[in-house]
């Protein structure tokens, strides 16, 4: 059996360091916002290049705190992708705001910009890219077009940790930027955990605010908030596996070179554009019978997943939307197309070339 990754292979290499971790939070019973929550916002501030980080519940807290904070509210449009998973959406809908979908680059699957100015309304009030699979978004044409129109950004970088344009890491563009720690992430928690990246003290003081009740502390309650604070044990947990993040991102990268250079001429393999740093969250291939190699590689014993089935905008739970099949076109093929591939810094070149060779009969 070959995983879509494996957790315990690399706990396995750190468990020494994280026990050690674990043990120096119980023994000091500052489990709440203590020294290694501080610690851990300060040096994922110093890696993505921005003066301040602030960790949360989550990922999804972290884009909805972001919406929260800079002011939009219902009413209010946000631009963004729904080849993305649910969470980017539901952080515009928690503040009543509106999602106005964009199509895709069919090559990076990020926000296709060229596409942005048309969806532009007197109502829009910011737009978030996601850095999809670890690619990072054209944030240069991003941000032009933001200065421009006087919007927002919100990244969405739970995929993307480690990921630069032209040495300018991702989460340092936009007005802030939203990470996710889930445990399958390039830096994963043991269990849930999320930050968000600015450069703006006064937004910065409102996710403070907004993440605790309300309060700056002292049982003081100027806005209503809500309860998102990254946990103290996975801050440590998060503190040892940062020291390894290059180390697995550049595993994770020749890995990914190493599926290119034996697929690229039987599925249409990730690109990296000029000056972009992928760091491979996902090995997502793409071919018109996906379907077809996902079955072969099961019944080998190789997992392989599908990044996204079906688009936002085509969920249920958005039908009031309107948007029908055929509405966003790239999109919605790249949905029936797209097949990710195991990849971890743990895999091995027997695994590479084991499930290589079984897609190459496709």
């Amino acid at each position: 059996m070959i995983q879509m990754l494996n957790l315990k292979k690399q706990y396995e290499s750190i468990s020494q360091e994280v026990q050690d971790a674990v043990s120096a939070v119980l023994e000091s019973t500052a489990y709440i916002l203590g020294p290694r929550v501080k610690e851990f916002e300060a040096k994922v501030a110093e890696y993505v290049g921005v003066s301040d980080g602030i960790g949360v519940a989550n990922g999804t807290d972290a884009l909805h705190l972001s919406v929260k904070a800079l002011g939009i509210s219902e009413g209010d449009e946000v631009i963004t992708t729904p080849f993305t998973f649910f969470a980017t959406t539901e952080a515009i809908l928690y503040e009543r705001a509106k999602p106005v979908f964009v199509d895709i680059d069919p090559e990076t699957y990020c926000i296709d910009v060229a596409r942005i100015e048309e969806k532009i309304t007197p109502r829009t009030k910011a737009i978030m890219p996601v850095h999809m699979f670890g690619h990072p978004a054209d944030m240069k044409a991003i941000m032009d077009i933001a200065s421009k129109h006087g919007l927002m950004v919100i990244e969405d970088c739970a995929q993307s940790i480690g990921a630069h344009i032209n040495g300018k890491k991702t989460g340092s563009f936009g007005n802030t930027g939203c990470f996710s720690f889930y445990p399958s992430k390039n830096l994963g928690a043991f269990g849930d955990g999320g930050l968000i990246t600015l450069n703006d003290r006064e937004v910065a003081e409102s996710i403070l605010k907004f993440r605790n009740h309300g309060s700056a502390g002292g049982y003081l309650h100027e806005v209503v908030g809500i309860n998102s604070r990254l946990d103290e044990l996975q801050a440590a947990i998060l503190l040892v596996k940062l020291r390894h993040l290059d180390e697995y991102n550049a595993l994770r990268r020749q890995w990914a070179a190493r599926y290119t250079s034996l697929l690229d001429k039987v599925v249409k393999c990730p690109v990296e554009r000029p000056g972009c740093h992928h760091v491979y969250h996902q090995y997502t291939i793409r071919h018109p019978e996906r379907d077809r190699i996902k079955g072969m590689l099961a019944k080998e014993g190789i997992a392989s997943n599908v990044y996204y089935p079906i688009p936002v905008h085509l969920q249920p739970a958005l039908a009031d939307m309107g948007l029908k099949k055929g509405s966003i076109p790239e999109a919605e093929k790249a949905s029936e197309e797209v097949l990710s591939l195991p990849i971890f810094p743990e895999l091995d070149e027997p695994s590479v070339e084991k499930i290589a060779g079984i897609i190459s009969g496709v």
